[in-house]
């Protein structure tokens, strides 16, 4: 295995290479700015795309995306098995989502993010092949305390305990799906509030995660590849995560045993999810939300906000970001 440490700096290889990817996801989050709230996600998402993947070329290592834009979007770029980065530096595997939530981007909904993450080489698992994965993450206090596997009023009252706070002050944040209206039931029922989410799992999932949030866990199914992207964060926030595949047919689900998963509802845990410590995770907001601020333009200034997460040392940075416009033209 080769470490994200080689050929770079041996005290601050990580941070290095944090700040050059927010510059790709802060060009992603700028450039889907005209497509807020005007109804068109796919052109949000192409441009968010194109910007990320110009950038991507500056930057020093030598990335395969294993979990890519995909099938889903049909993009021809940022597709699973691209290497990208400059081919200098160390090896890495790669997820990205140039916008996490272009519905809430098309909607000018809140929680809208653009998203990196990144590991040492061959440590990221490829989940791509089963869309959807049931998941389950908390803070630090949920770290064996609670269980993917037992109900979700166990759950909560097993976190309340572990906390030091009554159940009533639990809040839970589900993706907003028919197919969680039993788990909706179950929760309220356990006595714990819910918020609900229209997308962007992977901000819910984080947010669920940091310290002092609002939010204390996060259920439900989502897709696999932002299941990916959220383990990476969770490893910088000593948080708690669980993952099972969760295939829709018979035809997925042979997909997923042709690609080595297990798909019978095997419980990944953190380090199955993405191997070691060492992972990056980077997020700029497209649009306002709790995690981190949209772009906003200014007269002739964007003002961005970002997220760096590294699992090496624990550390959640903010960086807020000025941009001439004119650069930007």
């Amino acid at each position: 295995m080769v470490s994200l440490t080689a050929d770079m700096s041996p005290l601050h290889p990580d941070r290095n290479l944090a700040l050059e990817l927010v510059r790709a996801t802060e060009a992603a989050a700028i450039r889907a700015v005209p497509f807020i709230g005007r109804g068109a996600k796919e052109d949000a998402d192409g441009a968010a795309v194109d910007a990320m993947r110009a950038f991507f070329t500056t930057v020093n290592f030598d990335g395969t995306i294993v979990i890519g834009e995909g099938e889903k979007d049909e993009a021809p770029m940022l597709f699973n098995g691209e290497r990208v980065g400059n081919g200098k530096g160390p090896r890495a595997d790669v997820a990205v989502d140039p916008i996490d939530g272009t519905s809430l981007t098309a909607a000018g909904r809140n929680n809208a993010l653009s998203v990196i993450a990144v590991s040492e080489h061959g440590t990221m698992l490829d989940a791509s092949s089963v869309f959807y994965m049931d998941k389950l993450v908390t803070g630090p206090a949920g770290v064996g305390v609670v269980d993917i596997r037992l109900p979700i009023g166990e759950n909560i009252r097993l976190l309340a305990k572990a906390l030091g706070k009554p159940v009533d002050e639990i809040v839970v944040s589900v993706l907003h799906r028919p197919r969680h209206e039993e788990l909706i039931r179950e929760i309220r029922e356990a006595g714990a509030g819910t918020r609900l989410m229209s997308d962007g799992d992977v901000a819910g999932g984080i947010n669920a995660a940091r310290h002092n949030a609002r939010t204390d866990m996060c259920v439900g199914v989502g897709g696999s590849p932002e299941g990916i992207v959220t383990a990476c964060a969770i490893k910088a926030l000593g948080g708690h995560i669980q993952g099972r595949l969760w295939p829709r047919d018979d035809a997925e689900k042979q997909k997923g045993i042709d690609a080595g998963l297990k798909v019978d509802g095997h419980v990944y845990e953190a380090d199955d999810l993405v191997k070691g410590s060492n992972t990056i995770f980077v997020a700029t907001g497209v649009t306002d939300g709790q995690l981190v601020a949209g772009v906003r333009r200014d007269g002739g200034y964007v003002y961005t906000e970002s997220v760096v997460l590294r699992g090496a040392s624990g550390t959640l940075r903010r960086i807020s970001s000025e941009h001439l416009v004119s650069k930007w033209l």
